[in-house]
């Protein structure tokens, strides 16, 4: 039979290595669980970021179609034969969200949201019959910002 001082001695260093064994496992969690949430953080942010500029898109493509179908001097504002003084969004933030538009076949104008960073570029092409109004709105106007981010619409009739 093993004396009971020689027992006592080999138990505890077992319980040393169930420590270690035990804490490597919770920091192995909790290093997943920081990944996982900073992950899932930044796809939020993304998505926000792409609403943003999809946004800005629609907008752009909403004044086009204001000012070419429900233009108040009731002819096309970006008729090919004259020019028109169009805005869109132009407020004391804003003022100069105005441009002269038409007398010619293709027509492009940028929107600014300020106070906001987001903008739009929307270019309306008249052809015979047809119009097309394509909408590109973007979650800063920064051309160097890495996280620029573009959502386009387009609209043909």
């Amino acid at each position: 039979m093993i004396p009971s001082i020689f027992k006592i001695k080999r138990d505890k260093g077992f319980t040393i290595f169930f420590a270690m064994i035990t804490i490597g496992t919770l920091i192995l969690i909790t290093g997943t669980m920081v990944n996982l949430t900073v992950r899932e953080k930044m796809i939020s942010q993304s998505n926000r970021e792409s609403q943003y500029a999809f946004y800005a898109a629609d907008t752009g493509i909403e004044c086009a179609l204001y000012w070419d179908v429900k233009n108040p001097s009731g002819e096309s504002a970006f008729s090919t034969s004259t020019s028109s003084t169009i805005n869109c969004n132009k407020d004391g933030d804003n003022p100069s969200n105005e441009w002269v538009v038409g007398n010619n076949a293709v027509s492009t104008f940028t929107i600014h949201f300020l106070p906001d960073p987001f903008c739009t570029t929307v270019r309306v092409t008249k052809g015979v019959g047809q119009t097309t109004i394509e909408s590109r709105g973007y979650n800063t106007c920064n051309l160097s910002n890495p996280r620029r981010v573009e959502r386009a619409v387009r609209a043909t009739y």
